[in-house]
């Protein structure tokens, strides 16, 4: 058998409620309202081989998120703590960023994409560009 050069990728969703507004939108602009939403927050992480008994990390590895999400975002107003402007794009970086410093120096695998759901029909990806 012929073996193959390729990744391995994995993908975990998270879900949270919580609300925003956005600033600067033109007047009468639903979005410039207070309002919530049912977030979905999937990561996708790769390696090029794989540790433990086939793994790219365990996906128990990926528990801080949830932790996190449950404790700092859910059920808040994503204006009050965030340090961006709430959209899914700034959410999507913001959340790569976090996951970057603090759960993957930890784990096996590397984080490759985030991508931010409000709704079931829209998203927003943040890629992780690495050197």
């Amino acid at each position: 058998m012929t073996a193959l050069k390729g990744r391995y990728r994995i993908g975990k969703r998270f879900s949270f409620d919580a609300a925003h507004h956005l600033a600067g939108l033109p007047e009468g602009h639903k979005c410039a309202r207070l309002h919530g939403h049912t977030y979905t927050v999937e990561l996708v992480l790769a390696a090029e081989e794989l540790s433990g008994p086939g793994f790219v990390t365990d996906f128990g590895d990926l528990a801080p998120v949830k932790t996190f999400l449950d404790g700092h975002l859910d059920h808040r107003s994503l204006n009050d703590v965030l340090p961006v402007e709430p959209t899914s794009e700034n959410l999507a970086r913001y959340l790569a960023e976090w996951f970057v410093e603090h759960v993957e120096p930890g784990i096996g695998g590397r984080l490759e994409t985030v991508r931010v759901s409000e709704t079931p029909s829209s998203w927003a990806e943040f890629e992780v560009i690495r050197p």
